[in-house]
Parts: structure tokens; sequence; C-alpha cells
């Protein structure tokens, strides 16, 4: 297996585009293998890496089906219901908390009444 090469930050050669690179232009890799890696160096902790690939060979994004917005629709509304008090909440519940923030800190509320 041979090792992939490695630029630094800003300095891939032009053909090569990171995942990000590629869907802003409405690309993606297609089941296409990395090429290539770009390392930008940190301070205190290890490079941060992000891999390559080719664009000739990326391929058009799949566009969303009905049925695609649909569950992403479903989806964003369920991270937005309480399960306690099965409301919406206007704004997406903080796992760290489980359910929305008057049902995690009913004493606040009545204090602020």
């Amino acid at each position: 297996m041979a090792a992939l090469p490695v630029y630094p930050w800003r300095l891939a050669p032009d053909g090569l585009a990171t995942l990000r690179q590629l869907r802003a232009r409405g690309l993606r890799p297609g089941g296409q293998d990395v090429v290539a890696q770009i390392e930008r160096p940190r301070r205190r902790r290890g490079p941060l890496v992000a891999y390559l690939y080719e664009i000739d060979k990326a391929k058009p994004v799949r566009p969303m089906t009905p049925a695609r917005w649909a569950a992403l629709a479903k989806a964003n509304t369920a991270r937005r219901t309480c399960p306690e008090c099965e409301r919406d909440a206007g704004y997406v519940i903080p796992a760290s908390l489980g359910m929305c923030v008057p049902c995690a800190y009913p004493d606040d509320e009545q204090r602020a009444a």
C-alpha cells in the first residue's frame, strides 16, 4: 500500500479538492479513493488533516427527492419536540438537558412570574 502524498496547507495542486470544496461546486466524490491529503499545523496538538479528491472524477450531487425532504422535516421536528411536555420548543433541544429549558428548570420559570 503506497502512502498518500501530503501537501502543506493551501498548497495543494490544481485539480484536487476537499469534500467541502467539492460540495460547494455541487459535486461529491462518487466512490473514488482519496488521492492526497493536506495538513494544517497547530501549536499544541497534531495537525488538522483534510483528504483530497480529483475534481475530474467527481460526480454531481444527487438531488433531494420529496421523500427525502419529508424525512428531513420529520427529523428536525423530532429534534425540537420536548419528550416531557411534548411541545415544539422552537429550537433544537440540547442533548445535555434532554428536554426543553422550562421543563429542565421549572423553578426558574416560577420565580420569573
